[in-house]
């Protein structure tokens, strides 16, 4: 039996709330059909943003939105998205698909996005082919409350106030799409653009993101990590479990075996080890810790469903993704003393999605049930807490993770969450909690849980599904449950 040990004696860090944050770009059906369907459209909707996709989102604790990409966002120019729709420019996306991508979701709509969504803004602005004056510009059209060009344009296109924005990205992949940068260079570029990124409104101080690494180029965060540090409140992580070995060839999202389900799960703890690494990195170069990790770009990425766009990266999403989620958003949880935000890709069908539609129909992923589960977790008072776990080996990987991942928090009220995964694909594990110095006067849990395969589609939405859990049992100062094989439970705890 593994022993797994909560003390609420031990207050850690505070969970940021914007660790559960999302990402939608402007890629494939993630925006268009599948967020923004437009005021006409036969599938409910307000002001073009679909009733049914809003509603699950909100249920399920959607804290803040990064918009408009990824690779898009470094060419995507903003003026062409306000403004009457018949006048805004057409454009290709050249990055997802080559289609022709209309601007008819804009600053303006997003903004109405964030508002029916109750979550914060996080824009990230044009670097690689913008101009200064573009981005000084968008930042004055959205916060700037008073007298000039761009204020006066956001009121002559229907909005008086101005918005709050929460963060701004100074770049998107800065390494990559976003302009092959080399990092001394982007430091600098960073600097100069972040001048421009003003505080209008001294009640909405901007939380200015630097582009950060890409996986394991350490080179690349201390690089900019020396220019920006005292111009930036957080710098970017962006990892992808990928269980093939090739961008051509990374796996299929439904079909592959046991050893493949180990590869990914061992790879997408690699998380772990990038967090400590990165944060060891930019300790040395600020240790007085004034600028706090950003993992805005993460999850599983496979090849697309067949028949379907390359340029879309639409995959299905199973239990293996969300043994991914579970044990990731455990590690982000642990880490929340050095990790400020995280942002999952992709939150409507693109990449790991919590959503995927089909025209009016819509269906609720296994990774969706994941935030939903973990979603008390925010704001909370992270809590020392260590469980005992054998480990399971990937040797095509050849890495290894810990079969239970845990981390359990404490709310304003005393209640503790604690989310435990077992990410074994057979083998249920018994555990014995123990609370410390702790009476326990009520415990109630949920599970979701299923085969590694299993999935909800068009035919079957309900497939996989959260449901009580009552396979425990209560102790005075814990409990006793046997967690099954590839499960994640939630427990709620008062003591």
């Amino acid at each position: 039996m593994e022993k797994y040990l909560i003390n609420p004696n031990q207050k850690i860090s505070k969970i940021n709330k914007d660790i559960y944050g999302h990402f939608s770009e402007h890629l494939g059906r993630c925006i268009y059909e599948g967020i923004f369907v437009g005021e006409d459209s036969k599938i409910p909707n307000v002001n073009g943003m679909r009733c049914d996709v809003v509603k699950a989102l909100k249920d399920m604790g959607i804290p803040v939105l990064r918009w408009p990409g990824g690779c898009f966002a470094d060419e995507y120019h903003w003026k062409d998205g306000i403004g009457e729709l018949s006048n805004r420019k057409k454009m290709v996306n050249t990055h997802w698909g080559g289609v022709v991508e209309d601007n008819s979701f804009g600053t303006h709509e997003y903004f109405e996005l964030c508002r029916q969504l109750g979550c914060d803004a996080y824009i990230n602005g044009n670097v690689g082919s913008g101009t200064v004056e573009e981005m000084n510009e968008w930042v004055e059209y959205m916060t700037f409350d008073g007298v000039s060009p761009m204020a006066e344009l956001r009121k002559k296109n229907g909005r008086e106030k101005p918005w709050k924005i929460k963060y701004f990205g100074v770049g998107n992949e800065s390494w990559g799409c976003g302009g092959n940068m080399d990092p001394e260079y982007y430091g600098c570029l960073y600097k100069r653009y972040n001048t421009y990124v003003r505080d209008y409104d001294s009640n909405n101080k901007i939380t200015r993101i630097a582009c950060g690494p890409n996986v394991d180029d350490y080179h690349w965060m201390r690089e900019v990590m020396d220019k920006v540090k005292h111009k930036a409140q957080g710098i970017s992580l962006h990892y992808y479990t990928i269980p093939g070995d090739t961008w051509e060839h990374k796996g299929s999202a439904t079909d592959f075996d046991t050893k493949e389900y180990y590869k990914t799960i061992t790879r997408a703890y690699r998380m772990e080890e990038l967090i400590n690494n990165h944060i060891a990195v930019m300790n040395s170069i600020n240790p007085q810790q004034w600028v706090q990790l950003v993992v805005d770009e993460w999850g599983t990425w496979y090849d697309v469903e067949p028949g379907t766009n390359p340029g879309f990266l639409y995959q299905q999403n199973t239990m293996r993704d969300a043994m991914v989620a579970a044990l990731t958003l455990n590690i982000f949880n642990k880490h929340s003393d050095r990790v400020m935000m995280a942002n999952i890709a992709q939150t409507v069908n693109v990449l790991q999605a919590m959503i995927l539609t089909d025209s009016e129909k819509m269906v609720l992923t296994p990774t969706y049930y994941v935030f939903k589960m973990f979603k008390e977790h925010q704001n909370n008072t992270l809590l020392g807490s260590f469980i005992t776990s054998s480990v399971i080996e990937s040797k095509e990987a050849n890495r290894t993770c810990p079969k239970l991942i845990e981390s359990a928090s404490v709310d304003e009220n005393g209640i503790i969450y604690s989310t435990i995964v077992n990410v074994s694909d057979k083998k249920s594990e018994k555990i014995k909690c123990q609370i410390a110095d702790s009476k326990i006067k009520s415990v109630k849990a949920e599970i979701l849980t299923g085969d590694i395969h299993d999935k909800n589609d068009f035919d079957s939405c309900d497939n996989v599904k959260i449901q009580e859990f009552t396979d425990f049992r209560q102790l005075k100062d814990g409990f006793t449950l046997e967690i099954p094989a590839c499960s994640v439970v939630k427990f709620t705890i008062e003591v």
